[in-house]
């Protein structure tokens, strides 16, 4: 019984550590080939965005203010968010923008009530004197 478990964990084991690597024996070569060229042609989750985001009139991150006041309310925004565990990863990662007092949300998030969440968060923090609620919604 105990040599039946200990094979069996040891084979789990073995299973893990190849079937995440990417690594398959297949005795047709050319499906890895296929599952490593789709990975290199495939952008991150919002690279478009960030190329759309470089030609715009939208803020972005370079244009934060360096104005102590708005550095304090960018970085109470950032740590209310990353608090809520509730929050998905895309929504920890949001672009937060504080120029003269009006914050700026860019970015994915999963749904309206991430959305909501964030925009509420950002409208609590003292010295926000509005907020430009651009997040959409992860499709």
């Amino acid at each position: 019984m105990k040599r039946g478990i200990q094979t069996l964990a040891t084979a789990i084991a073995v299973a893990l550590l190849f079937g995440g690597t990417g690594l398959a024996v297949s005795s047709g070569g050319d499906q890895m080939a296929k599952d490593d060229t789709a990975a290199t042609q495939q952008p991150a989750d919002n690279s478009g965005r960030n190329v759309r985001d470089r030609a715009g009139t939208a803020p972005t991150a370079d244009q934060q203010s360096n104005n102590g006041g708005d550095m304090k309310v960018t970085q109470a925004v950032r740590q209310a968010v990353v608090a809520d565990k509730s929050l998905s990863t895309n929504a920890h990662n949001v672009k937060i923008i504080t120029q003269d007092g009006v914050v700026t949300l860019r970015g994915p998030v999963k749904n309206e009530g991430e959305k909501g969440k964030i925009e509420a968060k950002t409208r609590a923090v003292p010295g926000v004197k509005r907020v430009d609620n651009q997040l959409e919604i992860a499709s």
